[in-house]
């Protein structure tokens, strides 16, 4: 198995750049050692693992992304690892007023270990979706278990399937015609990765497989394209799934949010 210390600096290298497969409309932006992201539910702000000597540099640059979404009457998430640098900086960031949502863990696995699927029920079906409507089923399916409006998925997806439908795999699980579950997986070109997103499952069929299976069917996905790593960022209720299978824990990553006080947005899962 890979030592940790080179999957946290292969996903540190690998993915904390620019992110592929924008939906049109969506763009990014440079401001100094951040990369900011525009135009999706919510903005996004990525920083390189280490930000250097921090002080007060380093709360102007905190304010000025702030700043620049509360003149677009948005929110903004700034994405933390567990092991960015400097130490200070999610003070900072509490500081400036953005609020902390909950940590997940960052796995990663390798995708050739990944590939074997668990049986399913007899009446449960994982297939690949495209339509436009499937995308509608997804969001109202994950609405009903975040028990929150998360119908701006919806949009989302149908953007990135249609900006780069090579780049992105949608599938569902379903039973009888319901969307029970429902996952996707998004290559970034030029790296050694891809990466899981979704898995959410209704409660009454969670515990039967169906998630395990969405994520072999990913992993033989990503198999085929040549992936060699797979990188989830896991609730607490994935994370002991995915490590059972053979995912390794590489850090934690929590998320930032600072709201216009009219607003209160979800947790984006993506």
């Amino acid at each position: 198995m890979t030592d940790i210390g080179v999957l946290l600096a292969a996903y540190d290298e690998q993915m904390r750049g620019t992110p592929p497969n924008l939906p049109d409309g969506v763009r990014c932006e440079q401001d100094g050692p951040l990369l900011r992201i525009v135009g999706q539910f919510r903005g996004l702000v990525s920083a390189p693992p280490d930000l250097g000597p921090g002080g007060a540099e380093l709360d102007l640059l905190i304010a000025r992304q702030r700043d620049y979404f509360a003149a677009r009457g948005e929110s903004v998430e700034w994405k933390t690892r567990g092991h960015d640098k400097p130490d200070d900086l999610t003070d900072r960031l509490r500081a400036a007023g953005f609020v902390a949502e909950d940590q997940e863990t960052v796995l990663i696995g390798l995708a050739d270990d990944m590939a074997a699927a668990p049986a399913l029920p007899d009446e449960v079906l994982v297939r690949r979706v495209t339509e436009d409507a499937d995308m509608h089923r997804i969001a109202a399916m994950e609405s009903t278990v975040w028990q929150q409006d998360w119908s701006w998925l919806a949009d989302d997806l149908i953007g990135r399937v249609r900006t780069h439908p090579d780049e992105i795999r949608v599938l569902v699980a379903e039973s009888n015609g319901e969307v029970v579950s429902a996952a996707w997986l998004v290559f970034r070109a030029g790296t050694e990765f891809a990466a899981l997103w979704g898995g959410s499952t209704l409660p009454r069929w969670r515990g039967r497989g169906i998630y395990r299976a969405l994520v072999a069917a990913r992993a033989a996905l990503a198999v085929a394209r040549g992936v060699r790593y797979l990188q989830v960022d896991a609730s607490p209720d994935s994370a002991p799934i995915l490590r059972r299978l053979g995912f390794r824990a590489v850090t934690t990553t929590t998320p930032y949010v600072w709201s216009p006080p009219e607003r209160a947005d979800s947790t984006i899962g993506g």
